[in-house]
């Protein structure tokens, strides 16, 4: 660091060495890795100069607050907190969008990556002219010790799976522990999802072009503090992400889900119908039921996958349930009105229902996401 006077008397300017690396690390629940992530990048960094962005998801269990601590003392440590949103690769997205360093890692907090690696693959990443390096556990063998049987399985499974729109050979697209540099960074990010919980594989589907890459070998350790994030919303998340680059540059996947749940709601319906019959109730009372019972059905699907990410619970649950009756009673008088409009200008029965059918199901997908399902905070 150097100053440099300036002219008029003005205070001079502190002329610090440019910044390099960007360490990206998203965090809910981390307090106590934290401090200790922090001691390991300043040791394995020395002689870079680095940062480290915790972007933190209003953990319960203060991480903003012990980072904005470590950030009082240590210019290179900062903290961005997201109030009412959550998601690891949204959170990436914005901590590198928050740095001007032209090379950016991300890893987790809980000290299960191999921080080790990290000038390695600063130094590979510029000498070979990279877009990205990633570090691998299934180079030469599975050095995963830090995962159990199950979370190994799913990895392995979903691993499997992101091939279907991964444009690349890589060894191990479910890895969180990768460096890359931002231009190529730019080039991806209006095309990401943001969806799921391993970025890297959205990176890579995502890029207008093949990334210039490469793969280290790197050990995953047991976990010391903390519990693991890989829960039903990971799943959910990785689900619509596949969904999403296979599909979704013709039609949204929520849109797609919520038919297909639409489609299962038919049957519900159909089968209601049969058993209030089957009992002896009028038609008109079996029809009701099957509408009610359908609906239902319908919303608490929705609720549990389509819209699993705002979830309703407690009280927000009964409005919503309401508001979905709502929408969809009205969905059903357009569908009726389309279908009536349709087939008075001669058109075949088949081709009015139809009609009818696409705009209340479009009817009842935009309204519900905006009134039953809005976000929080929108």
């Amino acid at each position: 660091m150097n100053v440099e006077t300036q002219p008029g008397g003005r205070p001079p300017i502190e002329r610090r060495a440019p910044l390099e690396l960007t360490v990206v690390v998203p965090t809910f629940n981390e307090r106590e890795n934290v401090p200790l992530l922090v001691e390991r990048l300043d040791r394995v960094l020395a002689g870079t100069v680095w940062e480290v962005v915790f972007v933190d998801d209003d953990s319960p269990d203060g991480t903003a607050d012990v980072v904005r601590g470590l950030s009082s003392t240590d210019r290179r440590v900062r903290v961005i907190e997201r109030i009412g949103r959550r998601g690891l690769s949204s959170a990436t997205v914005e901590g590198v969008l928050s740095s001007a360093a032209p090379y950016f890692a991300v890893m987790d907090a809980d000290l299960q990556h191999d921080d080790e690696k990290l000038p390695v693959m600063l130094e590979r990443i510029k000498a070979d002219d990279l877009d990205i390096v990633v570090g691998s556990r299934y180079i030469t063998a599975k050095t995963s010790a830090g995962l159990n049987q199950r979370r190994q399985a799913i990895s392995d499974f979903a691993g499997r799976v992101s091939r279907l729109v991964l444009h690349a050979e890589v060894s191990d697209p479910m890895s969180g522990f990768f460096m890359m540099t931002r231009p190529a960074f730019d080039e991806a990010v209006h095309g990401l999802s943001q969806q799921g919980f391993k970025i890297l594989l959205d990176l890579f589907a995502s890029s207008p072009r093949p990334l210039r890459f490469a793969e280290i070998q790197c050990k995953f350790s047991p976990r010391l503090h903390g519990e693991s994030k890989l829960d039903s919303m990971a799943a959910w998340e990785f689900g619509m992400l596949i969904l999403d680059k296979l599909i979704g540059r013709y039609v949204p996947v929520r849109f797609v889900v919520f038919c297909f749940i639409g489609g299962t709601g038919v049957v519900v319906h159909l089968a209601t119908l049969y058993l209030c019959g089957a009992l002896g109730a009028a038609f008109a009372v079996s029809q009701t039921a099957a509408v009610i019972v359908a609906m239902t059905w319908n919303f608490f699907l929705n609720n549990f996958i389509t819209y699993r990410d705002r979830q309703l619970k407690g009280w927000a649950l009964v409005r919503g349930l309401l508001s979905f009756y709502a929408v969809c009673a009205l969905g059903a008088v357009a569908n009726v009105g389309v279908a009536e409009i349709v087939y008075e200008k001669k058109e075949a029965w088949w081709l009015a229902a139809l009609a009818g059918a696409v705009i209340g199901v479009v009817w009842n997908f935009a309204v519900s996401s905006y009134l039953t399902w809005r976000r929080r905070g929108s």
